[in-house]
């Protein structure tokens, strides 16, 4: 398997062009099941992910297009000759459940594997059922495959969900684009993946109300037509090379970024002593002046601090001046890079979904092993930050939702390089 060295190297000064959401992305693709016209997404980030969905839209009979390097994805599905979504491919990435809501309402029947994904935490499929089912789904269980019809058509409803969820809210909510009458989805999630999935089935013809909010009000029609929609900005890669300068020092403007996309994150970041400024071009980051300061995270639905940095800002407060605590209350297993981080000389102590961080005036090299995504990209910034080598192992996890990791962090002074495997 491919490895990533990292060796510290000082401080960081240029620009980092950030991506597509990858997220936002992932749920704009089954979209196009909704319609038998040509759904054209924009901005598209080069990821694995969105190879292993477009391999599991072309199993259902749509037809998908990379253009222009990969940053344009032309889809139709004006032919779904397949209702299966078999567990071969659903396996490799949670977003393939994302199907289950179009497929019900456009077809009238979907079967559905149990989705897989990085092994951070149940992450059920219940809010997903429980919304279809409150719309005339009828949701059967059957080794391992979740077997879906709606013989009169889905209709509105009023569904409150007991934890606001990503997934469940994008599910729901393209499936009652095209249900007969009114649905409102109370407690709904507020992510901005959200409003950008609303504005591209609103291009498509859906009437969508309050999407931003905690109630999302949607009228269903009888058809969407075809559309072209750019791919918000990714607020997730945007944080990660936030904290690169933040780090190893320095100043880097993050090419694309919004405020308005990782408020609660900024605000962590300038009170641990990050300067953060908005630029007709994005977000330029510095850090003049000593060590980082200790600060208190707690993860939290948007417009909280996102679950998928706390593994990145760990590894900056690994090196702060005082003690800092992270809290994660979205995922109940996302602490697997504690352990790696502590190969590097860091002071991290794990108490269910609390770690307490320690912070060491410096880390050190060391061979480590990525666990998921987010730990995946949260070694290579300590790397970045450490004395000597670091050799970060299974990057396969990077490849899922950072594209041209290595090329981008070069091209701000940083010394890294990638070791193809035998």
């Amino acid at each position: 398997m491919d490895q990533i060295i990292v060796t510290g190297n000082g401080e960081l000064s240029g620009e980092i062009p950030i991506a597509g959401a990858k997220n936002a992305c992932l749920t704009l693709m089954p979209a196009t099941l909704l319609s038998d016209e040509p759904l054209t997404l924009t901005n598209a980030p080069r990821l694995s992910d969105i190879k292993t969905m477009t391999e599991l839209l072309s199993s259902l009979g749509a037809e998908v297009t990379s253009l222009q390097d990969g940053q344009v994805l032309a889809m139709s599905s004006h032919d779904i000759n397949n209702h299966v979504a078999d567990y071969d491919i659903v396996r490799k990435m949670r977003a393939s459940n994302l199907v289950l809501g179009p497929m019900l309402a456009r077809l009238g029947h979907a079967v559905v594997s149990l989705p897989g994904g990085c092994a951070i935490g149940a992450r059920p499929m219940d809010l997903h059922i429980h919304g279809l089912e409150a719309m005339g789904a009828e949701i059967e269980l059957k080794d391992g495959y979740l077997h879906a019809k709606a013989p009169g058509g889905l209709k509105g409803a009023t569904i409150e969900f007991s934890f606001a969820s990503v997934g469940a809210t994008e599910n729901v909510l393209m499936a009652a684009t095209l249900a007969k009458g009114t649905t409102v989805l109370k407690n709904a999630a507020r992510e901005p993946e959200i409003v950008d999935l609303a504005t591209c089935l609103r291009s498509m013809g859906a009437q969508i109300e309050g999407d931003g909010t905690s109630t999302i009000t949607i009228q269903g029609v009888d058809r969407l037509h075809g559309a072209t929609h750019p791919v918000v900005t990714d607020r997730i890669e945007l944080g990660t090379y936030m904290l690169a300068p933040a780090i190893a020092g320095g100043e880097v403007e993050c090419l694309g970024g919004k405020l308005s996309l990782v408020q609660s994150f900024v605000d962590k970041l300038e009170q641990a002593g990050v300067e953060v400024t908005e630029t007709e071009r994005g977000l330029k980051v510095a850090r003049r002046n000593g060590r980082i300061k200790a600060v208190d995270v707690t993860t939290e639905p948007f417009p909280g601090f996102p679950t998928d940095l706390q593994a990145q800002m760990m590894a900056l407060l690994c090196t702060a001046d005082g003690t800092s605590v992270l809290e994660e209350k979205i995922f109940e297993n996302r602490f697997m890079h504690a352990p790696e981080l502590t190969r590097m000389g860091a002071s991290i102590d794990v108490q269910g979904g609390t770690a307490t961080v320690h912070g060491v005036d410096q880390l050190k090299g060391a061979p480590v092993m990525a666990t998921d995504l987010r730990a995946s990209v949260s070694l290579i910034l300590a790397g970045l930050a450490a004395e000597g080598e670091t050799m970060v192992s299974r990057v396969y996890h990077l490849d899922r939702g950072y594209e041209h990791v290595v090329r981008k962090l070069e091209g701000v002074g940083a010394k890294i390089e990638r070791i193809k495997g035998s």
